[in-house]
């Protein structure tokens, strides 16, 4: 769709007078979203991206977020469409926590709101099922021809030892993608957005997530969750990283094999390649604290 298209879009379902595009928000790798004026009010309007259908259920999508917003933690959702997953929400006037220098981040304010997540009586309609999904991914891409390399077989069986362990933690409702481009500064508070990839899940699954971009980044909000974290919760911290790359390696290596390097201008090649790498490092972590 071009702006004329999704300004006409966005004020038939809002029944609004008159809309126009402002300006397209950039960052992540799976949706398009612009700011939209409509009536003097601004929106966020999403479109999501290509093959965004083979990774998130928008029935989930939908039942999650009317939890979320129960919590008070996020802005108000008023149009989702499950079958194109156009989303329409109230703008938030603020900037992502990815925007700001680490050294700025607020992590105690993250921490609140995570446990928020964590410590409500909330479940969602399904568990996020870490292992039976990253199979799933995998088969996406051998569907496509794809042969998993050496390397990634050794790694995957070294993260697969864990999976009892993994699975057998206390589930609670969890965000899924909790990163700091999740987390928007508004004013003096914080709210999270995008629930994509919500279930119920380990609690640690979303500390690990805020290390998608930089290690230190998560083991500062690890010491923010938990003053003193156990062996045990910082176990966990690296093994679901380690997890979370081997997810998004799949991910990079199906948007590579379906031309999206090309449309997106990201060299998804070189992102699933960085992604093997994280999995071996998060791994060798894990075994030097076992060692301890």
């Amino acid at each position: 769709m071009d702006a004329k298209e999704i300004a006409d879009k966005a004020r038939e379902i809002l029944g609004a007078r008159e809309a126009e595009v402002e300006f397209r928000l950039m960052g992540g790798m799976s949706n398009y979203t612009y700011v939209v004026r409509a009536d003097g009010e601004r929106y966020t309007f999403r479109l999501p991206g290509e093959y965004s259908e083979y990774f998130v259920d928008r029935e989930l999508e939908k039942a999650n977020l009317a939890l979320m917003e129960k919590l008070g933690i996020t802005n108000e959702t008023v149009y989702l469409d499950v079958e194109s997953g156009i989303k329409i929400a109230r703008y938030i006037e603020g900037e992502p926590l990815s925007t700001f220098d680490s050294s700025r981040y607020p992590y105690e304010e993250v921490a609140r709101i995570l446990k928020i997540i964590h410590s409500s009586d909330l479940r969602s309609p399904a568990d996020y099922e870490p292992f039976a999904r990253l199979e799933r991914y995998e088969r996406y891409i051998k569907d496509l021809g794809f042969v998993h390399p050496a390397r990634y077989n050794e790694l995957r069986a070294e993260l697969f030892a864990y999976r009892p362990y993994l699975e057998t933690q206390k589930k609670t409702l969890t965000h899924g993608d909790s990163q700091p481009s999740n987390f928007v500064r508004a004013g003096d508070g914080l709210v999270v957005v995008d629930f994509e990839f919500c279930g119920n899940n380990d609690p640690l699954y979303d500390v690990a997530c805020f290390a998608n971009k930089v290690y230190e980044e998560g083991l500062n909000l690890l010491r923010a969750y938990f003053p003193d974290p156990s062996a045990d919760e910082k176990k966990r911290f690296h093994l679901w990283r380690a997890f979370q790359c081997a997810q998004w390696y799949n991910v990079a290596v199906f948007k590579e094999l379906k031309g999206m390097s090309a449309t997106l201008k990201i060299d998804f090649a070189r992102v699933a390649e960085n992604y093997l790498r994280l999995i071996a490092f998060y791994l060798e972590k894990t075994a030097l604290l076992a060692e301890k």
